[in-house]
């Protein structure tokens, strides 16, 4: 018998043996399943001399419906598991050091965050620039986020020479005395350590060519999630709690698959959460999800800062979120400017109130005071105000959105931890954990798949070939169009299954030669 041939007999007997409803005895006598729900890599079965006369295959059900998709899942979950797994799990393992940043940037950089001690007034942020000026004078001020609390200090935000795209140089001014705490290099709200970690989750600090690890892991995550808890909850079982519940009288393999399936099917939602949430600000997929929303009407709106000539500083507070190209003018010289601590004065009495984040107004733009409170309930509200003389411009209010912007800024916010704070962060850490052990899980029950007796086949084996053919049409041509439509929609998963399909196909070619060569052979011996 081939390898392939010896493969396939083995799986069909794994197939079958998996179809039996579950009984006492299966603790000792060991599981069929190929795969289970989650990240992580298929299995096996025991050798057949361990099983009990109640794990004896049984005649395989007639191909239609869930009996001829599921030899299908389970080749597509066991080599998605197998061979993206390492990335998932390098994706789960800087997500968790990710998740955990929030909290030891407090610690780390708790001079620089908190002030010595509260006092009674804060002095005006004006004074507070100046301060943040005079110790960074090659700094350009282009920002500054007032303190959100009693205890926080102000944040003067700076651009300033030899710092890398997207970077900034942010002082940290008590806003009691206008004494400065220190200053950082940070990129957005990230102080370093965050930053950094950040950046090494999406790309391992590869730079663009990196991106594409976080973006092929994301793309696959939901697939092999979904496929999983399918897998999972297709099996039959004669307990229904086994379901939900891992099997705590199980032992060796079975045992495995047990914790495997159940944590997979715990964590399914909240992986298909990140796979989606992760895919829109990736390069490829993000691209297609950004021009969808476009054409939904989901964009998210800006608010309108643009001088323009003959226009009243004050005008409707909503005019100006959409401007065509015949509406556009050359921006007014700015010839006054009424100073940060009145336009957030001006911001505050329109509606901006909670952690502000103030830009200060570049060539023809105006102040724009923006809440910048992304924890449940989110205040999000954006004010443009006239530096000339401190009428309100414009206002954005985050309940004007339309409801895939809205969607799209919490799933984000959701997946860097933001949404619900302390809470959100370790949920997120949960599922980092989960996906590392389901794919430990994954690689073992591979392992103890394998065949002890013949040295030939030494690794777990795979779902015979061929599931496809077993699709009744009606089945077979929705599921190829969908596949083909997800392929394009999100290019790095429809290349890679690609090249899976191009490796498999060869190597079954190989393994047809060989078991053509091997029948030859023999039939020679024979004569």
């Amino acid at each position: 018998m081939s390898l392939d041939e010896a493969q396939g007999a083995a799986a069909r007997t794994a197939d079958a043996a998996d179809a039996q409803p579950e009984t006492p005895n299966d603790t000792q006598t060991g599981d069929a399943a190929a795969a289970a729900a989650g990240a992580g890599a298929g299995a096996g079965t025991p050798a057949a001399a361990d099983r009990s006369a109640a794990d004896r295959p049984g005649p395989e059900p007639k191909p239609g419906g869930w009996a001829a998709l599921r030899p299908l899942l389970l080749r597509m979950h066991f080599y998605a598991g197998l061979l993206i797994a390492p990335l998932l799990f390098l994706a789960a393992a800087t997500g968790l050091l990710y998740a955990g940043s929030w909290q030891a940037e407090k610690i780390i950089y708790a001079d620089e965050l908190t002030v010595d001690r509260v006092g009674e007034a804060a002095v005006p942020l004006s004074t507070q620039v100046a301060a943040a000026r005079h110790a960074e004078p090659e700094g350009k001020v282009v920002a500054v986020w007032p303190a959100p609390d009693a205890e926080a200090t102000t944040r003067v935000i700076m651009e300033a020479p030899g710092l890398a795209e997207g970077e900034t140089r942010t002082v940290f001014v008590d806003p009691y005395t206008a004494q400065v705490d220190g200053a950082l290099t940070t990129k957005g709200d990230a102080l370093p350590l965050r930053a950094w970690l950040s950046e090494f989750h999406a790309s391992l600090q590869l730079g663009e060519f990196g991106r594409n690890y976080s973006e092929l892991a994301a793309s696959w995550l939901w697939v092999v999630a979904l496929g999983g808890a399918a897998l999972w909850i297709g099996r039959r079982r004669t307990r229904k709690t086994r379901l939900v519940l891992p099997d705590r009288k199980a032992t060796g393999r079975r045992k495995t698959l047990s914790w495997h399936g159940t944590v997979g099917l715990w964590a399914a939602l909240g992986l298909v959460a990140l796979s989606a949430t992760g895919l829109t600000w990736s390069k490829y997929a993000g691209e297609n999800i950004g021009q969808l929303q476009d054409r939904l009407g989901g964009a998210t709106p800006s608010v309108a800062a643009s001088l323009t000539p003959g226009q009243a500083a004050g005008g409707d507070e909503h005019a100006g979120h959409v401007m065509t190209e015949d509406m556009e003018m050359p921006p007014a010289p700015q010839t006054a400017d009424i100073g940060i601590d009145r336009a957030v004065a001006a911001a505050r009495e329109a509606g901006a109130t909670e952690w502000l984040q103030v830009t200060l107004p570049a060539k023809g733009q105006g102040y724009v005071v923006k809440e910048k409170d992304r924890e449940f309930p989110v205040h999000l509200d954006t004010v443009a105000i006239d530096p000339a003389d401190g009428r309100v411009m414009d206002v954005l209010s985050f309940s004007e959105y339309p409801l895939l912007a809205k969607l799209t800024r919490f799933g984000i916010d959701l997946h860097m931890g933001q949404t619900f704070g302390l809470a959100n962060q370790i949920a997120l850490a949960a599922l980092a954990l989960a996906v590392m052990l389901l794919i430990f899980w994954g690689y073992r029950m591979w392992w103890l798949r394998r065949p002890t007796k013949d040295r030939a086949l030494a690794a777990g084996r795979a779902q015979p070939r061929g599931a496809w053919r077993k699709l009744p049409v009606t089945l077979l041509l929705p599921l190829a169009a969908a596949t083909a439509a997800v392929g394009w929609f999100v290019p790095l998963l429809g290349l890679s299954l690609v090249a899976f399909l191009a490796v498999d196909m060869l190597l079954g070619a190989l393994a047809g030669r060989r078991a053509k060569a091997e029948a030859g052979a023999g039939a020679g011996a024979a004569g």
